[in-house]
């Protein structure tokens, strides 16, 4: 998967899975916007820069008649996200581009916003913490931002002092005084989240001639000045008359634990009201309905040493008053709903769920819950939105055989149609295949199979076994960190399998593995392997395992238990169970999955004196989730404990590949090819026999 420098134009590479710099810059898609008359329909697409270190965003047009060409509306080299309609067709976005009226003012991530009837697009509101998240009402004039503001913080002005006072005495110090103190690689505080108004300012007239496009200033409003950081990696909605945002809250509770209560902020008074708060469970606001009388609530069970958590739809009526009741929205459905939008006539949903393999749209009725299927393909649909008619939705769509692509789909039908998109899908050369077996207790044990052109009994391919992260996930969708057509194109054939405790197969699925890792999601991931192996065009002398995260776990589990592989990779894994939950970036929620004795016994590191496979150690430093002390150690015991230790010289098979400056994931580009770079040379050092150069820019 190296490059050739000599490659031109007329040297193209088969695929741009064939090419590590191909790959990269394949443009990457994500979210939707819809205006509220449905004549616009904008996306955000990714594209690498000039210098090949990262990606940058613009905003891009698409015509939901599925007509005309995608057209790029915006371009900068700071890039632009987060884009909303307002009613009247104003699009606003944020981004950190350098805003033209200041040019000497360092840039943060301002609040901009692109005229519907068209125009350069201009800074709206700007502040020295920057602004997060956008959001507007649908039937209203009400904008609102979310935006960090440092705890002491008295006002606008008083936080920019604060902020630039810490800047020039250079000072990173934060005092907490409760838990969380970080999340996945990102340090929580000094600053805190706040829900804004966007409002008119005080217009100060110069009695200078201006032109005509001259605009009031806009000003925020701070509507939660008094929640502390309890708005941390929270959701919230806005009902369509703008009058009130449904959010949810982190509510401290005794020895660090934590669990979201759900409130309304009154946006007239910025008052705040708690409407769900139950022991045991933590809520997260759906949408509004359009007539603004219901919230859809999804509420999730805390977790137990004995019983994995659970997921279920609500309606709460918060038009009838002062009383609130909390009705269940298809109870019997055995899936874990994300709702997406109410249809204008507000008698259903379209929510969606993961789903043996897939996640589709579904519609769910509110009068009796009955739910239906709309999408029939094996695909994974995100960022649902409806059309004001309520005939069609828009989303992105992408399976394990394509990336992230806008379509429409028809309600009544269920058909879908490809939207002329920003970018073509790549080619992949192979084919994509379901296959599954069953496990010793009568378990369906599902997989996808991504297989190599020309794989056959006279030309059989190694097998690598990928195992996906969560555990509460699945194999569905398109992923371009763990991406099987890399190594497809490289003759390996690729095993996705949904193992004990994946989503999309119901609750007892789930339960069957739950706080036991190391039985029935390993006896799974065995038995879809054995099955698989015994294909005529799988050649089970030469095979692999490898896994992230709880993969990544399960992969030095696998390694202590069997010596079927001829090597493992495993990346940012779980490795001494004891060490990982006080240390983990999330303490309060992994301590109530097991108890302490559970933890040893499925402990990795207990085995390490059996592991007798060459293993491939990857880690980040920035990984808060499964932080740097599990690499270190698994890298530590490998050597010196484990049944391939390094030997009298110091030599050992074993690899330890380590990023300073990344975090769970690897995600700048660069980092990415040497990621896939160093894992081709160490599978084909030892489950092919072949040697490949580690990439050139790791200096060895």
């Amino acid at each position: 998967m190296e490059s050739n420098p000599s490659e031109t134009p007329d040297t193209q590479p088969e695929t741009p899975f064939h090419d590590l710099d191909h790959y990269v810059a394949i443009p990457r898609v994500g979210g939707l916007a819809l205006s509220t008359d449905g004549s616009r329909l904008v996306t955000t697409v990714s594209t690498l820069n000039a210098k090949g270190t990262e990606y940058v965003t613009a905003l891009w047009e698409l015509d939901p008649a599925g007509k005309k060409h995608a057209r790029r509306i915006t371009r900068s080299a700071k890039g632009e996200t987060g884009a909303v309609f307002a009613p009247n067709g104003d699009l606003y976005f944020t981004s950190a581009r350098p805003d033209p009226d200041s040019p000497d003012t360092d840039p943060v991530s301002a609040l901009w916003m692109l005229p519907a009837d068209g125009g350069e697009a201009r800074v709206v509101h700007s502040r020295a913490g920057g602004v997060g998240g956008v959001m507007a009402a649908s039937a209203a004039d009400a904008t609102f931002v979310t935006a960090p503001v440092l705890a002491g913080s008295t006002d606008e002005d008083n936080d920019e002092e604060r902020r630039k006072s810490r800047k020039d005495n250079k000072v990173a110090a934060i005092l907490h005084t409760g838990y969380p103190v970080r999340y996945w690689d990102a340090d929580l505080g000094p600053a805190q989240p706040r829900l804004f108004a966007v409002e008119k300012g005080d217009t100060v007239e110069s009695g200078k001639p201006a032109t005509v496009d001259e605009t009031p200033s806009l000003k925020l409003r701070n509507l939660t000045p008094g929640v502390g950081g309890n708005l941390r990696n929270t959701d919230a909605v806005v009902s369509p008359d703008g009058k009130t945002i449904y959010t949810s809250m982190a509510k401290p509770l005794a020895k660090a634990d934590t669990r979201f209560v759900l409130a309304a902020v009154d946006v007239a008074s910025g008052s705040i009201k708690v409407l769900l708060d139950q022991d045991g469970i933590s809520y997260r606001p759906g949408p509004v309905s359009p007539d603004n009388k219901w919230l859809c609530v999804v509420s999730e069970s805390d977790s137990t040493p004995s019983q994995a958590p659970q997921v279920k739809l609500h309606l709460l009526n918060v038009g009838a008053g002062e009383t609130l009741d909390l009705e269940p929205l298809a109870p019997a459905w055995d899936r874990w709903g994300s709702p997406a939008a109410w249809l204008p006539d507000g008698r259903s949903l379209l929510v969606t769920a993961d789903d043996d393999g897939a996640t589709p749209v579904f519609r769910v009725a509110v009068a009796d819950g009955t739910v239906t299927r709309v999408t029939q393909d094996a695909a994974a649909y995100t960022d649902v939105v409806v059309s004001p008619d309520g005939l069609s939705a828009f989303a992105l769509r992408s399976s394990y055989e394509f990336p992230a692509e806008p379509v429409r789909i028809e309600l009544a039908s269920g058909d879908v149609e490809r939207l002329p998109a920003p970018a073509d899908r790549p080619r992949i050369k192979g084919s994509l295949e379901r296959v599954e077996t069953t496990a010793a207790d009568g378990s369906r044990v599902p997989a996808y199979l991504a297989l190599p052109e020309g794989a056959s009994e006279a030309n059989p391919a190694p097998l690598l076994l990928w195992i996906h992260g969560g555990p509460l996930g699945s194999w569905n969708a398109w992923s371009w960190r763990w991406n099987p057509w890399l190594l497809v194109s490289k003759g390996y054939a690729v095993l996705l399998p949904d193992p004990a405790l994946s989503t999309g197969y119901g609750q007892r699925f789930i339960q069957r593995g739950w706080g036991e890792w190391g039985k029935a999601p390993y006896t799974d991931l065995m038995s879809i392997t054995d099955a698989v192996v015994q294909r005529p065009d799988i050649d089970q002398t030469r095979t692999a395992a490898m896994g992230g995260s709880f993969g990544g776990y399960m992969a030095n589990w696998v390694a202590g238990h069997t010596d079927r592989f001829k090597a493992i990779v495993t990346h940012a894994s779980l490795w001494a169970m004891d060490q990982f939950g006080p240390t983990t970036d999330a303490s309060q929620y992994w301590l109530k999955e097991m108890t302490p004795e559970m933890a040893l016994d499925n402990s990795p590191h207990r085995h390490v004196a059996n592991i007798k496979t060459p293993m491939l150690v990857i880690h980040g430093d920035k990984d808060y989730r499964v932080p740097i002390g599990e690499g270190l150690r698994l890298w530590y015991e490998l050597l010196s404990s484990s049944g391939l230790p390094a030997d009298e010289g110091g030599e050992t098979q074993h690899r330890f590949l380590y990023f300073p400056d990344e975090n769970h994931w690897i995600l700048k580009p660069q980092h990415a090819k040497v990621w896939y770079g160093v894992v081709e040379h160490f599978l084909a050092r030892h489950v092919l026999g072949q040697e490949v150069p580690v990439p050139e820019d790791l200096g060895l």
